[in-house]
């Protein structure tokens, strides 16, 4: 479960961007290729969270489809599953143009009881 490994990171990001503020709402961007299960992430993210700025704060998770460029064709299209090829002509000479994002987006945060949004 490789959501674990992932959660510990974002809490660390999300408590470092924090800078000892209360975080409300971590967003984060996530391609399909990536393989993340969000259930699982949200599950494991609760876990690291206690204790830390980002204890009780929701986790919005954008989830970006991956999308290829035919390197035969020239047309772009999106992909859902495996193995990573031009659904037109079904050449395998594609190009990955989207879907392999992680990153925090934005962070909401508390700060003398208001609140302070943040994005990347």
């Amino acid at each position: 479960m490789h959501e674990l490994a992932l959660a510990d990171g974002i809490v660390a990001v999300a408590c470092e961007a924090a800078a000892g503020r209360r975080v409300e709402r971590v967003e984060l961007v996530i391609g399909h290729l990536r393989q993340v299960v969000p259930s699982a992430l949200t599950f494991a993210f609760a876990l690291v969270a206690e204790g830390t700025a980002v204890d009780g704060a929701e986790l919005v998770i954008e989830e970006v489809p991956a999308r290829v460029s035919c390197r035969d064709c020239g047309l772009e299209t999106t992909i859902n599953d495996f193995p990573l090829a031009c659904a037109p002509c079904g050449s395998f000479h594609v190009d990955v143009i989207a879907g392999e994002e992680l990153l925090v987006d934005a962070l909401v945060l508390v700060e003398d009881d208001q609140l302070v949004a943040g994005r990347r």
